[in-house]
């Protein structure tokens, strides 16, 4: 029954992507760099800052396989859930110390050679910091089902035919050898630099 859940959100998702996709295009003119770094198969953990409530739509859009994001739970729960569970995103208790149940999810896609899509902030960043404390879910999964982990950063604005929106791919980082406060830090310290490197403002 799992098998066959996960292919039916696999196959709605494949549906929809490009529905999405060329919408989101059309109306934000984004620019994407370093689309070769991400891997044509197999599983991996793609991870970045978090400023909009559409950088998962982005996430998306750049690449053609399909994506699990883990997503606030409560996504779940308003008005477009049925969309959200359709597409199998994987719901997290922001709330919450842990979420064993989210990183189990995550875990089973990814050991199926999906790819997980996390946010480490675990939030939107409101603040003027350029990113929140990371939450160590993405290096765990990595690291339990030993994939690297593909760090992004998005900057500029959301806006109609925006002129400086852009997402940035960096190439794959293999942490699964460092102790996980360890490889927590070195994501975060990539990730950062990616942002200052592509003039993050607030």
């Amino acid at each position: 029954m799992h098998i066959i859940n996960i292919m039916k959100q696999d196959k709605t998702y494949q549906l929809l992507r490009p529905i999405f996709t060329f919408i989101f295009k059309t109306y934000f003119n984004p620019t994407y760099i370093g689309r070769e770094n991400l891997l044509e198969e197999g599983a991996f953990v793609i991870a970045g800052n978090h400023k909009h409530a559409l950088d998962p739509i982005f996430v998306d859009s750049s690449n053609k396989r399909t994506i699990f994001t883990l997503a606030k739970s409560e996504l779940h729960e308003g008005p477009f859930a049925f969309l959200f569970k359709a597409v199998g995103t994987i719901p997290v208790d922001l709330n919450a110390k842990n979420n064993p149940k989210a990183l189990k999810s995550a875990i089973d896609r990814l050991n199926e050679g999906y790819i997980i899509n996390v946010s480490p902030e675990a939030e939107r960043n409101y603040t003027n910091e350029i990113l929140l404390p990371f939450k160590k879910g993405a290096v765990k999964m990595a690291r339990e089902v030993n994939c690297p982990i593909i760090p992004y950063c998005i900057v500029g604005d959301y806006k109609f035919h925006s002129k400086n929106l852009k997402i940035v791919i960096g190439e794959p980082l293999n942490l699964n050898d460092l102790e996980v406060d360890k490889a927590n830090e070195v994501l975060f310290n990539t990730i950062k630099k990616m942002l200052l490197e592509n003039k993050w403002k607030k």
